[in-house]
């Protein structure tokens, strides 16, 4: 019997929605602003040739994030665009004009002093939040669910300037207390999800994730490949996939990708969305025990499943095991593949597309999605090794 599950989304709509927030024309502004931060780069976009000879596709392509900004982590790019956003908001200054030299000069680099910004993370959220404050020269304050490994809080500390606290709580219950904390004393919150569509901050940290995907599609192009077939999402509350979905499908001019969510099997949000199939998101009903910290959210944003809900196949849930099989299958790849350092919520799509298209118990679910030979599949490496010591452990075996 298959490890791996999939709920059919009904809801799709196969010709193809467009949102202009999100699209390249709409999200320029965010580039300019990520090319404007020292140290910037586009990340590697790794072809693996090897691995889509083995299992009977036309390409593999993996954007690698662990080398975004030196954060080991794609999430910088929503955290520092929310952040210049909010504080154009603040200072009342034209966020299309603004640039980061000027926030760092006198006047506004005293008011931003004065900022405090909240959020909470499972870890790599919570990272970018900290990094851009040091940036920009504000506070945050980053709180963190129970079971957070202390090297993940450590990471955020270090990375820039952020107060760092680990509750006892599960990851949603700790969102609920950060509100009601920035709230009370004036915070500005900076949350990655919301149960509120209307909700700016999520959207611009939605629109800072497109980054990566306008960057790997003219990678890809330069590979001999006009646009991914399929895209594989990671979800946790959804912002990430979310996004990238909505950046996918605005930009194809033709054809429409087959996208899905993948999420780990006790913290299924989206799968069990779509498997009540009333077009509603509801919460997870899994343990929230799993490796994959970064994915380890029991209720889906709202504005993430608005978009999901029209562009998603359908959803995976995958056990643990799957994640640690992509996470030594990256780390150890085949002869002539480069090799990459993917952690645990970032390895979790490649050993899904590994398992789908070589374990016989799971040709249903490859036919479902149309995977075949013609297949050009996206994934991303959204994390590296961020508990160095649970991924040597894992790619060791």
């Amino acid at each position: 019997m298959s490890r791996i599950r999939f709920s059919e989304n009904s809801y799709a709509e196969h010709t193809g929605h467009t949102w202009d927030v999100f699209s390249f024309a709409g999200t320029q502004a965010v580039r300019q602003l990520h090319q404007m931060v020292p140290g910037y780069q586009r990340t590697p976009l790794v072809n693996l040739k090897g691995l889509a000879e083995k299992i009977g596709v036309r390409a593999v392509l993996v954007k690698d994030e662990s080398c975004r900004f030196g954060l080991n982590a794609f999430k910088g790019l929503g955290g520092i665009y929310a952040m210049y956003r909010i504080i154009c908001r603040e200072l009342e200054l034209d966020p299309d004009k603004a640039t980061l030299s000027r926030l760092m000069e006198s006047p506004c680099r005293e008011q931003i002093q004065e900022m405090t910004f909240a959020t909470t993370t499972d870890g790599n959220h919570g990272k970018g939040v900290s990094w851009a404050a040091g940036l920009f020269g504000c506070r945050a304050y980053v709180f963190m669910p129970r079971g957070t490994v202390p090297v993940r809080a450590q990471a955020i500390r270090d990375a820039g300037n952020a107060q760092v606290t680990v509750t006892d709580m599960l990851y949603d219950d700790c969102v609920a207390m950060t509100e009601k904390l920035a709230e009370e004393n004036g915070w500005c919150l900076i949350q990655d999800t919301s149960r509120n569509s209307c909700d700016q901050v999520p959207l611009w940290i939605m629109q800072g994730y497109t980054t990566l995907y306008y960057e790997a599609l003219d990678q890809m192009r330069a590979f001999g490949y006009d646009h991914p077939t399929h895209i594989l999402l990671q979800a946790g509350v959804g912002s990430m996939a979310g996004a990238i979905a909505a950046a996918a499908v605005s930009s194809c001019k033709d054809k429409v990708p087959v996208i899905a969510t993948v999420e780990p099997d006790e913290a299924a949000c989206f799968f069990e969305s779509f498997l009540k199939d009333d077009g509603l998101p509801h919460p997870s009903t899994g343990s929230c025990e799993t490796v994959m910290a970064g994915l380890n959210c029991a209720i889906p944003c709202t504005l993430a499943w608005n978009i999901l809900k029209k562009t998603a196949a359908g959803g995976f849930a995958c056990p643990d095991e799957v994640t640690s099989q992509g996470m030594r299958r990256l780390a150890y790849p085949i002869d002539g593949d480069s090799s990459m350092i993917s952690g645990e919520s970032g390895a979790v799509t490649t050993g899904l597309l590994e398992e789908l298209m070589t374990v016989p118990d799971s040709t249903g679910l490859k036919d479902k999605l149309g995977l075949d030979q013609d297949s050009v599949v996206f994934l991303i490496s959204t994390e590296g090794d961020t508990d160095p010591e649970h991924y040597r452990q894992v790619v060791k075996k």
